[in-house]
């Protein structure tokens, strides 16, 4: 043979006694061992299935007993330690499967070898080696089993039952009997089957609501960046529109100063020109972000409001039509504006409409018929965001919608270092309310100067 086929074959070979002896380890972590791994409740039934197997047990120890002791010519003690230890497996089997297990196959041993001693005491024949308490306690203490522990335990465990089973049969063959061995081993088979089916199905729906979790969470983490890219978006033009006016007060104050120093026009000069760069970084940035624009469809009555992706985002001036669009469906909408009406900053203006534009289309989404009041109110620090629709007329329309308006509106509103409130109102309503300070307090990310504390909602 040459250099490379006994390379080869020295590889191959080690390879196989590797496999073989991580599965014989994993087999031995999986049977040897006494650690606790109890059966959970039924979803319906709760308990019962436990009562159930304590009631049985107590029957395999009523019954065992007494077969070995009539039948089987065993002392009522020994009778009652064997019958009483496979009834004891079963109760085990609920908290311990693999001990409960072995705890069984051992009593069976015993319980055997001990009616095997007696059977010459009569012409009368016994079913052995298995006593029928022992088959139904054997069943149970699979079936337990197989639901806890991987398939390749429980086949494990089963090779075992039927090599000792077979070991009984073939060792003892002088006095007579009814066999049971072929009848016992049938029955446990189908209980292994069993067991291992529906633990996979539990398995597999474990994994399925664990996948449903991980899409729902992803859903609610998508739809919260794609809710950040939109204000972001809608943002830069706020932005953008004081760096302009930087820009061009930067570049006329030279003029607005009889000889101006050259220091003077030099910083003015730099101002001007970092103005000039970061427009180009913002323009940059809102061309990726405005790739995948949303498009029309943002009013309540699914209409475009006008912001095209490069138009002027709208204020709190443009309310009025907002509303007249919405009565303009069919609802009664009313305002009411309280407060001494001031200019506000254009990050507050532009939250403030698109928290009243969300809240408008969510109660003609949701509450079909229901009339919708909209309060603004002036604080000296502030502006207070309230949205009320009644109870509905009818049932609404299924949702095609991710569901994550709330989501969107909480953004603004943590941005500005507001608060606010979304829950049910009198009679099926619902209210959302929202305050948004005139500057964010010092604990927004991006602020580093002081300002009034925050204002709370009611």
């Amino acid at each position: 043979m040459s250099s490379l086929g006994r390379v080869t074959d020295t590889g191959v070979g080690r390879a196989l006694r590797a496999r073989v002896t991580g599965w014989l380890r994993a087999l031995r972590g999986d049977l040897w061992t006494v650690r606790a791994d109890p059966l959970p409740p039924s979803t319906w039934l709760r308990w019962l299935p436990h009562g159930l197997l304590c009631l049985v047990a107590f029957g395999i120890t009523v019954g065992g007993a007494g077969d070995m002791t009539d039948n089987g010519h065993l002392g009522s003690g020994l009778a009652l330690l064997v019958a009483g230890g496979q009834g004891g497996a079963v109760v085990l089997g609920m908290w311990r499967p693999v001990p409960a297990w072995w705890m069984s196959l051992g009593l069976f041993a015993l319980g055997a070898a001990s009616v095997r001693t007696r059977m010459g005491f009569d012409l009368e024949t016994y079913t052995w080696p298995w006593t029928a308490a022992g088959i139904i306690a054997e069943l149970l203490v699979l079936l337990l089993l197989a639901l806890r522990v991987p398939t390749r335990a429980a086949v494990a465990a089963l090779a075992v039952t039927a090599f000792l089973t077979w070991v009984f049969e073939s060792l003892w063959t002088e006095e007579p009997y009814d066999t049971t061995g072929v009848l016992a081993l049938s029955l446990f088979t189908i209980v292994v089957m069993l067991g291992s089916a529906l633990r996979g199905r539990r398995e597999a729906r474990a994994q399925l609501v664990e996948q449903t979790t991980l899409t729902a969470e992803e859903r609610t983490r998508r739809t919260l960046l794609e809710e950040r890219s939109r204000i972001a978006r809608e943002l830069h033009d706020v932005v953008a529109h004081h760096m302009s006016v930087i820009s061009i007060q930067a570049q006329v104050a030279p003029h607005l100063v009889e000889n101006p120093s050259d220091e003077l026009r030099e910083n003015l000069a730099g101002i001007r020109q970092n103005a000039l760069e970061a427009l180009i970084e913002l323009r940059r940035v809102l061309g990726v972000l405005r790739s995948e624009h949303t498009g029309p469809g943002d009013t309540p009555d699914g209409s475009d409001d006008g912001t095209a992706p490069h138009a002027p985002q709208p204020t709190l001036d443009r309310l009025d039509a907002l509303v007249e669009n919405t009565r303009a469906v069919g609802r009664e909408v009313a305002t009411d504006i309280s407060g001494e009406r001031r200019p506000l900053p254009p990050g507050v203006e532009l939250s403030a409409y698109r928290i009243v534009q969300e809240a408008l289309s969510n109660a003609l989404r949701h509450a079909p018929g229901a009339n919708i009041t909209v309060r603004l109110t002036y604080e000296p620090d502030g502006l207070e965001v309230e949205i009320v629709n009644g109870r509905p007329t009818g049932p609404p329309p299924p949702s095609t919608g991710a569901g994550h308006g709330l989501l969107g509106m909480r953004e603004r509103v943590a941005m500005l270092g507001g608060t606010m409130t979304a829950h049910p109102w009198h009679w099926d309503g619902f209210r959302v309310t929202a305050f948004l300070p005139d500057t964010p307090p010092v604990d927004t990310p991006g602020t580093d100067h002081p300002t009034a504390p925050r204002k709370g909602t009611s």
